[in-house]
């Protein structure tokens, strides 16, 4: 049986500074003109005030991890050749909450509220996720 193909994202326009930033190692936000608020993910209007006065500002790319589980068992699917792995939320500074996964580390070293900084791994040829990993301090 021949393992499934990883997911690639799927790129609408409204998304398309996120990814491309990404490409270049930069983790950017849209951010509300009119409320002042960050958002993630991308979207058209604000989902506070319904502004659709948005714009891209790079974020800092620190965080905490509010909410994480580990993977361990993942059959048939095309990430099982990464078991174990850890899924989180990631609070950012900015105020907004990311899923992600958390690299570098073993996974029985992650906890909630533990800081974390942003890192981009290629998959495939096209594209770069965004991860995170323990803050070095």
């Amino acid at each position: 049986m021949e393992k499934p193909k990883k997911p690639s994202p799927v790129v609408n326009p409204v998304a398309r500074p996120f990814w491309d930033a990404a490409w270049e190692d930069q983790l950017i936000l849209q951010k509300c003109t009119d409320c002042d608020r960050f958002i993630f993910y991308p979207r058209l209007f604000c989902p506070h005030c319904h502004s659709d006065n948005l714009t891209w500002e790079r974020a800092s790319g620190k965080g905490t991890v509010y909410s994480y589980t580990v993977v361990l068992n993942n059959p048939p699917s095309p990430f099982l050749d990464d078991v174990p792995y850890v899924v989180a939320i990631i609070r950012l500074e900015e105020g907004v909450q990311m899923l992600s996964n958390i690299v570098g580390c073993k996974p029985e070293e992650v906890r909630c509220d533990m800081p974390v900084e942003v890192i981009f791994e290629q998959r495939g040829g096209d594209f770069k996720l965004p991860m995170f990993q323990p803050m070095v301090k």
